[in-house]
C-alpha cells in the first residue's frame, strides 16, 4: 500500500476558490480560451508537469466549429488580459493543454479531463448576483462561465498541485487534459483522434451542478445522449421587392420552410429523439429579396441511430426547401457528441471513496439528459481496453446551466479534488487495480 497524499486542506480550498473567480472574470468561448490555457500552463508548469499544446492533443482536421475571425480576436484580447505570449506561441493557434506527470516508476496510466471554456450569455448584472457584488463578474460583455467550467479548471489545478507534492508516493504516469470547445461538442472528437489519450488505462471526467445538489455525489449518470450540431447556409439572388419581385430566389423564404419542417420531423418510436433550430439571421433590408439566411440547430437521439435518423431528416428537409425555393444549401458540421457508458469497476470505485471524499448522498444513478464532448474520450479509452467514468458532483445552483443567474456553490470544489484524487490513489494499488475495495487513500490537515 502506498502512503496517503497529504495536503493542506484548507490552504487548498482558498486557492481552489482564487482559480475559479479569475477564471470566472475572464472567460472564454470555444475555441478562444487563449488567457485561460495560459494561466493554466503557467501554473502546471511552475508544478513540474510537461506540458502538451496544439497538435500535440488536437487533430486539427477534426477541428468542428471554429470561426478563425474570433479566434483571432480573442488572441488580441488574451494579450490585453495579460496572458504569456510564450504560452501563445506553443499553442499556435489551438487553445487547452495536456500535463503529464511521470513518475518513472511502472503503474498505471490515469487521465482526468477538465474542460475550460464558457458560454455566449451575458452574466446578470443585478447586485444581488455573488459575482457582481464580489468583484469577480466577467469582464467579457456576452460571454460568462454559466455552466461551471471555471470550477472544472481549478479542481484540475487544485489535483495536480497535490499530485505534484506526493510524486515520489506515485506510480506511473498521471495525464491532466484540460480541454478547450467542450460547448457545442466541438474538441472532443479532434482530441480523441489526435491519439494523445491511446495509452489511458483509466480515464475520469466530472460536471459540476447538473441538478444535483450540495452534497451528493452520482457515480453513475445515465442516458447521454447523442448530437449532431450543424450550420445552414441558403444562398439566392437579391432582388428589389417591389419592381422584379420574381427576379429574385429568397433565400429566408428557404430557411422559414425548412425550419416549419424541421420541427415537424416525426419523433422515432425506438428513443428520444429532439431538433432545435436556435437561431436563424438573414437578408439585408425590407425591400430587397433575401438573398442568404443562416440557421444553427442541432439534433440529439439517445443513440447513434437515432441521432443519425434525425440527423437525415435535416439534411433531406434542408435540400428540399432550397429546390423549392430555387436556392442553394450548404450544410456545415459544428459540433458531435455520442454517447457513453461508464465502466462497473470504476462506477464501484466512486461509490467506495465518495463517503470519505466529503459526499453525504452518494448515488449510482440519475439521468443526465443532455450531451456531453466526453463521448469521444470515454470511447478511445475503452476501444483502446482502459476503463472509463464520468461523473456527477453536486452542487447548489442559483440558476439553471446556461443561465445569466448562474453561480455554483464553491465550497463542493473540494470534495471533487478529494474525490478523484481518492479514486487516483487507489487505482495505484495493483490488488485494487483488479477489483479489491479500496482504503482511506488521502489525508488532509
Amino acid at each position: 500500500m502506498l502512503s496517503n497524499l497529504h495536503f493542506d486542506e484548507q490552504t487548498l480550498s482558498q486557492r481552489l476558490m482564487n482559480h475559479r473567480r479569475e477564471f470566472h472574470r475572464y472567460p472564454e468561448a470555444a475555441w478562444r480560451e487563449f488567457f485561460t490555457t495560459s494561466r493554466i500552463a503557467s501554473h502546471l508548469e511552475n508544478l513540474g508537469y510537461s506540458l502538451h499544446f496544439s497538435d500535440e492533443i488536437i487533430l486539427r482536421s477534426s477541428i468542428m466549429g471554429r470561426d478563425e475571425v474570433l479566434v483571432a480576436q480573442a488572441q488580441e484580447r488574451a494579450i490585453s488580459w495579460g496572458a504569456d505570449i510564450t504560452y501563445l506561441a506553443h499553442m499556435d493557434g489551438i487553445t487547452g493543454v495536456g500535463a503529464v506527470l511521470d513518475t518513472g516508476r511502472p503503474g498505471p496510466v490515469i487521465a482526468l479531463r477538465f474542460d475550460i471554456d464558457a458560454v455566449e450569455v451575458m452574466e446578470s448584472e443585478e447586485d444581488a448576483h455573488r459575482p457582481r457584488f464580489l468583484g469577480f463578474a466577467s469582464l467579457a460583455p456576452g460571454v460568462a462561465h454559466a455552466c461551471g467550467h471555471d470550477a472544472h479548471a481549478s479542481i484540475g489545478l487544485g489535483i495536480a498541485e497535490v499530485l505534484a507534492q506526493n510524486k515520489d508516493q506515485l506510480n506511473g504516469k498521471i495525464k491532466l487534459l484540460f480541454q478547450p470547445a467542450e460547448e457545442g461538442c466541438r474538441a472532443g472528437k479532434a482530441i480523441a483522434e489526435s491519439g494523445w489519450l491511446d495509452d489511458v488505462d483509466y480515464f475520469f471526467a466530472a460536471h459540476i451542478g447538473m441538478n444535483v445538489p450540495s452534497g451528493t455525489l452520482v457515480c453513475d449518470p445515465q442516458h447521454f445522449l447523442c448530437s449532431s450540431k450543424f450550420d445552414l447556409h441558403f444562398t439566392g439572388k437579391p432582388a428589389h421587392a417591389g419592381i422584379e419581385p420574381n427576379a429574385g430566389q429568397n433565400a429566408l423564404a428557404a430557411a422559414c420552410t425548412a425550419v416549419s419542417q424541421m420541427l415537424a420531423i416525426p419523433r422515432h418510436r425506438d428513443g428520444m429523439t429532439r431538433i432545435n433550430i436556435g437561431q436563424m439571421h438573414a437578408g439585408d433590408g425590407r425591400n430587397v429579396i433575401p438573398a442568404s439566411a443562416v440557421l444553427l440547430g442541432e439534433t440529439r437521439g439517445e443513440n447513434r441511430a437515432l441521432n443519425s435518423y434525425m440527423f437525415q431528416q435535416v439534411e433531406n428537409i434542408a435540400e428540399a426547401a432550397a429546390l423549392m425555393h430555387g436556392v442553394k444549401v450548404k450544410l456545415c458540421a459544428q459540433g458531435e457528441a455520442i454517447g457513453l457508458e461508464n465502466d462497473r469497476e470504476l462506477v464501484e470505485l466512486l461509490e467506495s471513496v465518495g463517503p470519505e471524499s466529503g459526499f453525504t448522498d452518494v448515488l449510482r444513478e440519475k439521468d443526465f439528459g443532455a450531451s456531453e464532448d466526453a463521448g469521444y474520450l470515454v470511447d478511445r479509452v475503452q476501444s483502446r481496453g482502459g476503463k472509463a467514468i464520468y461523473c456527477l458532483v453536486g452542487s447548489d445552483l442559483t440558476a439553471g446551466h446556461h443561465n445569466g443567474d448562474f453561480d455554483i456553490d464553491e465550497s463542493r470544489m473540494l470534495p471533487a479534488v478529494k474525490l478523484l484524487l481518492n479514486a487516483v490513489n487507489a487505482l495505484q494499488q495493483p490488488l485494487l487495480r483488479v477489483g479489491s475495495a479500496p482504503e482511506p487513500s488521502i489525508t488532509s490537515k
